[in-house]
């Protein structure tokens, strides 16, 4: 297991153990850093331990009681940290320490977005950058929304307990939207994909442990049906395949009926939410046996059926495109380059790809370029410079 493996599998655990018991966020993450900082630099010397996430545990606890100790914050506290073992033998209805904690952090007595960003950041590992990304926001926006959520809690005395099961369905949204957001992070980013496989098992614990909450069944289908082409999203060269250029002899036939068995039966409850909307897409474009099969009227139909964030507005505007010709899509993605979507990447490659397809290439050929600098991953960078090649 590399260390960022052990990273983003150990770090949540490591900053819930120690918030639990000091009751400090601020405390926690920079004990937390502090442990593996410790880590990279003795693990290559003195090997990797056999239960990493003891040794980052223990050592993340000594420096918070070396900091309480300094500055004297009270006996009984620095007891308890200093005796911090293994969790307690508690029974809990959530039945996996990384769910729990996700359940643990999405309190509702914050804002849903500063829950969501809070637990990706405390219990994935994400960074703010990473995070502010998912948001389309900027990084010192994102910052200060985690700060202000972390004062919220300290402040107000909120306790960082795992809910009774009574209390779960009113923290279900914000650990779907959690696990969808872990999910598109390692999707999107081919070479992380221990995230989206990640968010995959917490997903169908999820629906093990809530088997009546058609949403939590929609975001699986959603994730399952996406992660049937995982395989063919990448050349061999490490450049990005688009869903149009795809082998689909080489998707996974056997995830993509799981994924459409679950959707159906969830859709047979008849109240379709966002997950559920998402993942009929999904289906859409699995049983096109060719691109040029791929339904999009339909596709575009169920993108109506969203609330039109920008996103939405974007992945519709493409829909329409396709479905009605280049020069309509142009039309909507313009429409929308004056909002929330200015410097999200996707938005001048779609831009790109329309004039490409409507033969305007010095004009595509600058979109590629704006696209380029914007993208966050080199296999993203690496197929829009071809594309730009194609049309420069």
């Amino acid at each position: 297991m590399t260390f960022e493996q052990i990273y983003r599998q150990e770090w949540g655990q490591v900053v819930a153990t120690l918030i639990r018991l000091t009751g400090d966020w601020e405390l926690a993450e920079e004990c937390a850093q502090e442990a593996f900082a410790a880590a990279l630099q003795r693990w290559p010397q003195d090997g990797v331990p056999d239960k990493p996430g003891a040794w980052l545990t223990t050592t993340a606890r000594n420096k918070a009681v070396d900091w309480l100790r300094r500055e004297a914050v009270g006996a009984a506290k620095l007891k308890e940290v200093a005796v911090l073992g293994a969790e307690p033998d508690e029974a809990y209805d959530v039945p996996d320490d990384r769910l729990r904690l996700m359940f643990t952090c999405c309190h509702p007595a914050l804002a849903i977005e500063a829950r969501v960003a809070l637990t990706l950041r405390t219990l994935a590992g994400l960074s703010t950058a990473e995070i502010a990304r998912a948001f389309l926001v900027p990084e010192t926006t994102m910052s200060k929304r985690l700060t202000r959520a972390k004062q919220k809690i300290q402040h107000a005395g909120i306790p960082y307990r795992v809910p009774p099961a009574h209390l779960l369905p009113e923290r279900t949204p914000a650990v779907l939207a959690v696990l969808y957001l872990l999910f598109n992070e390692g999707y999107t980013d081919v070479v992380r994909t221990s995230l989206s496989s990640e968010a995959i098992r917490l997903a169908r614990l999820l629906v093990q442990l809530m088997p009546d909450e058609p949403e939590a069944a929609g975001l699986l289908a959603l994730m399952l049906l996406h992660d049937s082409r995982r395989d063919t999203r990448l050349s061999a060269d490490g450049v990005l395949v688009t869903l149009e250029d795809q082998d689909r002899t080489r998707w996974d036939n056997a995830v993509i009926t799981e994924g459409v068995d679950l959707l159906d039966d969830t859709l047979r409850r008849r109240s379709p939410g966002p997950y559920q909307v998402q993942a009929a897409i999904a289906a859409c474009h699995a049983s096109a046996r060719t691109a040029a099969d791929t339904d999009w009227p339909q596709i575009a139909a169920l993108y109506g059926q969203l609330k039109q964030t920008p996103v939405v507005a974007l992945n519709r505007a493409v829909a329409i495109g396709m479905a009605d010709g280049p020069a309509v899509g142009l039309r909507l993605v313009d429409d929308l380059a004056a909002g929330p979507l200015a410097g999200y990447h996707l938005l001048p490659a779609t831009r790109a790809d329309f004039l490409r397809r409507l033969g305007r290439y010095p004009e595509a050929a600058t979109s590629y370029r704006e696209a380029i600098e914007l993208a966050a991953t080199d296999a993203e960078r690496r197929y829009l410079a071809r594309r730009l090649d194609e049309v420069g």
